[in-house]
């Protein structure tokens, strides 16, 4: 079997311990950067969307609506209760106009960068392995949507794949479901 993973791909964080522990690490380190993992692993976006929202796109709302960077596709999703909560207690004391992720500079988001970092950083400190970056907080999201519903469609839908092989390749499902077989396997 090959998969088409390039020198750059990330994994998703499968195990909901090490999710927990990254989530107690940031927010020992700043709430901000806590609430970034949190809304990436909750919301499913990319992190060019996540970015430049602002307190006002989703503090009032029950739904997001955003138009992705990346593909220009209008999307509309459902704020979730557990991330409603999240939103509500970090942006109490902020303006509607601030920067969900405000930079240190002021006046703008946090770069893409500096959101890798993060993310990479944290990792790190709680010993995930594998290669981790932004693009891990959308695919943890998939992972652990499908491992909840067992979906694909739906998933797919969330993430605007055009099939479902494509969406469970995304998210490692394939390579996990052909390691359990061979495992298994014995001639």
């Amino acid at each position: 079997m090959t998969t088409r993973k390039g020198a750059n791909a990330v994994e998703p964080i499968r195990d909901v311990e090490k999710i927990q522990e990254i989530k107690e690490y940031l927010l020992r380190r700043s709430y901000r950067d806590y609430f970034l993992f949190v809304f990436g692993i909750n919301s499913g976006l990319r992190i060019s969307d996540i970015l430049p929202l602002r307190v006002m796109d989703v503090k009032y709302t029950k739904h997001l609506k955003i138009q992705e960077k990346k593909t220009k596709n209008i999307r509309k999703t459902i704020i979730t209760p557990t991330l409603k909560n999240e939103i509500e207690r970090y942006s109490k004391r902020m303006a509607d106009s601030e920067y969900l992720f405000p930079s240190q500079k002021g006046g703008k988001p946090i770069s893409r960068t500096h959101a890798w970092q993060i993310i990479n950083n944290a990792a790190k400190a709680c010993g995930v392995e594998g290669s981790i970056g932004t693009h891990t907080l959308r695919k943890t999201f998939g992972y652990h949507f499908y491992q909840q519903s067992k979906d694909v469609a739906m998933l797919q839908y969330i993430f605007g794949h055009s099939s479902p092989s494509i969406t469970l390749r995304y998210i490692g499902i394939n390579d996990d479901m052909v390691d359990k077989a061979l495992e298994k396997f014995s001639l």
